[in-house]
């Protein structure tokens, strides 16, 4: 093993490094919330603000939830085990950007008038799309912690594959909310594609070295 090689490996598998990594992504993480909060108080949001933080939390959300589904692909690619905690860590902000975007819509846009909120989730489309992406990922954070993981033993993965569901919705509602404007739409579309296209295709893969195996 040369020097080059032996640097590589103390860097990719440096706890301290790691530590500091991770609370880089998690305090940059909490960067846009800074400025949704910051726009909300002092009214730097726009003719119609309520809108526009709906909007900028739908975004993140999405965008979390996209950074959280790139993460397996690439620790794979990379062969960097340290990446894989990322991915809760992600997942979890996902959620909170998306709870954010539901309380926002709750009570800015409807004022908390509880009937109306279940006769949109009941009747408009774009609304029980969006509300079902965000129940999937209640549930997945609710299921995140270790403990969680060790009760439901396998039951744990094949329930957190609804994450591409959770993707799939949230991707839906995005386009149904901002029609007049796809541009963002078609990136986010693009970049789903392309990682849902390497799971399925790494699931074939897997298979077939498996049946490769059995044969043997």
């Amino acid at each position: 093993m040369n020097a080059k090689t032996t640097g590589q490996l103390s860097w990719r598998r440096n706890p301290a490094l790691w530590k500091w990594i991770r609370r880089l992504i998690w305090w940059s993480a909490c960067v846009p919330f800074v400025f949704q909060l910051y726009g909300a108080v002092f009214n730097t949001l726009g003719a119609d603000p309520a809108k526009e933080l709906a909007l900028d939390t739908g975004r993140w959300a999405l965008r979390f939830l996209l950074l959280c589904l790139a993460v397996t692909p690439l620790r794979e690619l990379t062969g960097i085990a340290q990446l894989a905690p990322l991915r809760r860590t992600l997942g979890l902000f996902s959620l909170f950007y998306a709870s954010l975007h539901l309380l926002v819509y709750a009570l800015f846009l409807l004022e908390l008038r509880w009937f109306e909120i279940g006769d949109d989730i009941l009747e408009r489309p774009y609304i029980t799309v969006g509300f079902t992406a965000w129940l999937i990922l209640a549930v997945l954070g609710a299921t995140s912690p270790k403990r969680m993981v060790r009760l439901l033993g396998r039951r744990w993965r094949t329930l957190h594959k609804l994450v591409y569901l959770a993707g799939v919705l949230a991707l839906l509602h995005l386009i149904w909310i901002i029609r007049s404007d796809i541009s963002q739409a078609v990136i986010y579309g693009t970049i789903l594609i392309v990682l849902l296209s390497y799971r399925v295709l790494n699931h074939f893969k897997k298979r077939a070295a498996k049946a490769q195996t059995t044969r043997i």
